[in-house]
């Protein structure tokens, strides 16, 4: 319901058909003419707020139920979602009977954290309609797990509460519950489906998969097994449940065992084909995993996963230009960005052909309203790889409008500037990051890290960091961080035992060079030397060891 429409008119055809066939304008119609013109100038230039702006403004100065619409589904897009609920209200409101203005008008409002509102619109669509209530709450039940999975979670419960004794209300919940981590109710909830509906198989999963979030692999993987061997004709939906909790057990053999099953009985499931074929690129069977995924391509399913693969394996191949060819058709999904911004940077740096990658980004972002501030951010980070750090930093500012409540570019941005040498501007946005999402690890340690390694503000920066890892505490580029400012502090033994645990759970190359330097502070210039070579030879052309090298150990090469 809410992939991008390709088919549908432009803004600018759309003025012009209204010009063209429509009664004399009014004093309103001409006014919403000059939003949409205004609209489609700020488009060309990636003024994506504005446009959105503009467009809502012409649908709330017109009756057309298709500009409402428009104008609504492209602010959902775009991810503007205070401008989506506007726009959708005015679509609900020229169109009360459409299902698909009211479920986008319920999911924003559900975006924004408006659970009041979003409740009631998501109960009117479960009030209407051919269906019982309770088919219908479980028929919208992919919109809401969506969005943020504790507000979710709210919703659902609060849906849910007056079909108590309906098996698909209650799956409804606990699979929603198990999305917000609450594995003890989901659990809950999934016993009740259970005892409404003895022989419905996914309650029993989701109760599977409940184990396993908690933490009780084997006891999973026995429960599930069990359903598998007590059914005369065992349930597909069973076996490929059981091979996920072996590939999460780290028991591929098994898991492949399963899959193969499942094919052998219904060759047909081309679900299975992907578990084989994602599971022979895990382990490094690359023809096998080519193979499968062409087989998958040609079913028509799964395309964009299909798609994804194919460009890796031919990305790890060396074949650059079929994996340019490959990622650039990954159009949706969730692995899209990736896609792209890696056909963007093979296009960039092995085929030299910077000017070519900015181009292929803005194409992709233009016809894909959904990814175009993704693709304002791939722009921005290729440019700033080339050092052309004004242009970089004017997308991110830009990105930073758009996406004000994106922890992740905020940290980009002050990322940027420290590159540009920019410090004390970047610790600023450090800073106001850290006042915006102060419970948050990564940007405590951000914040932590920077300061520990560009500045003399050590006492503080220690306690950012150990702050960071309360709540992330095994993280270790945390981790890293901590042994980073404890050696800036002279507590090198100190220093060397939490970077010895980080460079177990992460054998990076920045990690490796402080590991360096704490070991040469210590006087252990043979196991520096040691360490320092063996990560050489993992990555030969990292700068940060070149430079530990330079500094420490200058007559060697």
């Amino acid at each position: 319901m809410h992939e991008l429409r390709n088919c549908l008119p432009t803004f600018s055809l759309l003025v012009a058909l209204i010009l063209a066939f429509a009664p004399p304008a009014t004093a309103d119609e001409d006014t919403a003419a000059d939003h949409l013109l205004k609209a489609e100038v700020a488009l060309q230039s990636d003024d994506f707020l504005t446009a959105v702006v503009e467009y809502r403004k012409a649908a709330e100065l017109s009756d057309s139920i298709e500009l409402a619409r428009n104008a609504t589904r492209r602010a959902f897009d775009f991810g503007f979602d205070e401008e989506a609920v506007k726009a959708a209200q005015r679509w609900v409101n020229l169109d009360p009977e459409s299902d698909e203005a009211l479920v986008h008008l319920a999911q924003t409002q559900l975006r924004l954290g408006d659970i009041r509102n979003s409740r009631r619109s998501f109960a009117r669509l479960i009030e209407r309609g051919e269906q019982a209530p309770d088919e219908r709450l479980y028929s919208l039940m992919s919109f809401i797990s969506q969005e943020d999975p504790q507000d979710a979670d709210e919703l659902m419960r609060a849906l849910a509460k007056p079909y108590e004794d309906s098996a698909l209300a209650q799956f409804a919940v606990a699979a929603v519950a198990l999305q917000a981590d609450d594995v003890e109710f989901a659990m809950q909830r999934a016993l009740r489906a259970m005892e409404l509906d003895p022989d419905w198989l996914k309650p029993k999963l989701v109760y599977a998969r409940a184990m396993l979030i908690a933490g009780d692999i084997d006891e999973a993987i026995d429960y599930t097994a069990r359903i598998v061997g007590d059914a005369p004709d065992p349930d597909p939906d069973a076996r490929m449940e059981l091979a996920l909790l072996y590939m999460t057990a780290g028991r591929e053999d098994d898991a492949l065992s399963q899959v193969n099953q499942v094919l052998l009985e219904r060759a047909s499931r081309t679900d299975a084909l992907r578990m084989m074929a994602i599971i022979n690129f895990r382990q490094n069977n690359l023809d096998a995993a080519w193979d499968d995924f062409e087989d998958l391509l040609a079913s028509g399913d799964y395309t964009a996963d299909a798609l994804f693969y194919l460009a890796r394996i031919a990305d790890i191949r060396g074949e650059q230009d079929r994996a340019i060819r490959l990622y650039s058709q990954v159009l949706g999904g969730k692995n899209a960005v990736a896609a792209q911004r890696r056909a963007a940077i093979i296009t960039a740096w092995q085929k030299d052909d910077l000017e070519g990658a900015l181009k292929r980004v803005t194409e992709f972002g233009k016809q894909r309203p959904n990814f175009a501030v993704d693709m304002l951010l791939v722009k921005a980070g290729l440019l700033g790889s080339f050092e052309k750090y004004d242009d970089a930093l004017a997308l991110f500012d830009k990105a930073v409008a758009f996406r004000p409540d994106d922890e992740g570019v905020a940290l980009s941005r002050a990322e940027l500037m420290l590159r540009m040498g920019k410090l004390d501007q970047s610790i600023a946005a450090y800073r106001k990051a850290a006042k915006r999402w102060p419970d948050s690890p990564m940007t405590l340690n951000a914040l932590g890290y920077t300061l520990a390694d560009r500045t003399d503000e050590n006492r503080e920066a220690e306690k950012l960091i150990r702050k960071a890892l309360k709540y992330d505490p095994e993280s270790p580029a945390i981790i890293d961080s901590l042994g980073w400012v404890l050696h800036k502090r002279g507590k090198h033994e100190e220093a060397l035992q939490q970077l010895e645990i980080a460079y177990a759970g992460f054998p990076d190359p920045e990690v490796a060079a402080h590991l360096v330097e704490v070991l040469v502070a210590l006087e252990r210039n043979d196991e520096a030397a040691e360490l320092l070579g063996a990560a050489e030879e993992q990555v030969p052309d990292s700068e940060l060891l070149k430079d530990a090298r330079e500094r420490f150990f200058p007559e060697t090469p």
